[in-house]
């Protein structure tokens, strides 16, 4: 499970290790950081389209054969990303590496294969406790490695951490899909299938509450940074303990969540609490940016309370997301992930473009409003959506039985089985 969670941290560290070196690789290669940031925006674009064709082909073949491909492609690009000598290569190297990390987006799909909907939602859980770990050290690792060993260090150990991670998925995962021979890889077959994920009404639903959370959280990567070290005056080194400090918020909500699924504590009331308190530390943050009154410590706090609830929902909005289609969770998977980063990458452009050098106005507006939007579309999307199919699950008795024998199945009940239903 140790393994998964790195393996599903391989975006995301892609992501946070990179950023002490924008303006060192800009030096080199005879351009300006924002320029540079480029390939920040290509390694995302290409996290947000490869999942849609990895999640229908590791449906039909496996999920280890299309993660051992995409880790090899990634090693492969960061070598490419290390030896490059122009902006334009890099970018093309950025992207494909992005390719070859998107494959770990089936690591969710995984965890869906092997266990039900109880187990699953712990299991998440400590998956985005993994996740967080790497991203907590890896700010950190990036700016040592920029002394050590200059920017393409960074590439080349981010490829060594590959290989070993193709290494360990060759040698030591074994196959957990349970693969149809008549699921044939036609282009009306994964349309149908992603048609099935967008009209379910239950796995759209969590796909939009995870988007906007996605989101909320994207924004403040983004705006943090131009917050502290731009408009505060931070030292790199001091906003990487902010950072820092958010990433082990999202920690502790993760196993939060998980001690309180072990108390019995259904994910229905875990995700309500959740998005309540990342849509009031939102709408806060964007109060006191307002009023003129965003003290740094105020504003960092509010953001681990984002933090923290982001941790608490996510496993809970993954698996929620999948439980209904079992069959085709590879595609479920890659298309929340893919709706996820591209609602975070636009939330991120968005807090960039509307930064108006001297406040936290735009991070705290686009995080209120994704903040807000998540716990809309909990309440009026995902809650009736579970509650109407339910309602016909509980009801289909009566019309076989009898009167009699439907009121003895509608007895209080946890979380729905969506795998006894699919």
């Amino acid at each position: 499970m140790l393994m998964l969670g790195f393996l599903a941290a391989v975006p995301y560290s892609g992501i946070d290790i990179n950023l002490p070196a924008l303006a060192a690789t800009g030096e080199t290669l005879g351009v300006s950081p924002s320029e540079v940031g480029l390939t920040m925006s290509a390694f995302m674009l290409s996290l947000a389209v490869a999942p849609l064709i990895y999640g229908p082909v590791s449906d039909r073949f496996g999920r280890k054969p299309v993660i051992a491909f995409g880790i090899a492609l990634f090693v492969v690009a960061s070598l490419a990303c290390a030896v490059a000598q122009s902006l334009p290569a890099l970018l093309i190297s950025r992207f494909v590496q992005g390719l070859g990390a998107a494959s770990t987006a089936m690591t969710f799909a995984i965890i869906r294969d092997l266990f039900n909907e109880a187990t699953a939602r712990g299991k998440i859980a400590n998956m985005v406790v993994a996740i967080n770990v790497v991203t907590v050290i890896a700010p950190t690792a990036g700016a040592a490695l920029l002394t050590i060993g200059g920017w393409r260090s960074i590439y080349a150990v981010q490829a060594g951490i590959g290989a070993l991670l193709l290494l360990a998925v060759i040698l030591g995962f074994a196959e957990s899909a349970r693969l149809d021979p008549a699921n044939r890889l036609e282009p009306e077959i994964v349309i149908r299938s992603y048609l099935r994920v967008l009209t379910h009404p239950v796995s759209r639903a969590y796909i939009l509450v995870g988007a906007a959370g996605g989101a909320a959280v994207f924004a403040y990567v983004t705006g943090s940074s131009l917050f502290f070290i731009g408009v505060v005056g931070l030292r790199p080194d001091q906003y990487g303990l902010i950072f820092s400090a958010c990433s082990a918020a999202v920690m502790g909500g993760a196993l939060l969540d998980g001690r309180l699924g072990r108390l019995g504590v259904s994910a229905a009331s875990i995700l309500t609490i959740g998005l309540t308190l990342s849509a009031a530390a939102g709408a806060g943050l964007l109060a006191i940016t307002l009023a003129g009154s965003a003290q740094p410590a105020v504003v960092a706090m509010l953001l681990m309370a984002v933090a923290l609830a982001f941790g608490m929902t996510m496993p809970n909005i993954m698996n929620a997301t999948m439980e209904p289609l079992p069959d085709i969770a590879g595609a479920v998977s890659a298309a929340a992930g893919s709706v996820q980063m591209t609602a975070g990458a636009a939330a991120s452009g968005l807090v960039a473009v509307l930064f108006d050098v001297r406040s936290a106005l735009s991070m705290a507006a686009v995080i209120a409003g994704s903040s807000l939007l998540a716990l809309i579309a909990y309440c009026l999307l995902a809650r009736p959506a579970e509650g109407r199919i339910h309602s016909r699950v509980v009801e289909a008795p009566a019309a076989i039985g009898g009167a009699a024998h439907a009121q003895d199945c509608r007895v209080p009940r946890q979380e729905p089985n969506w795998s006894q239903r699919s």
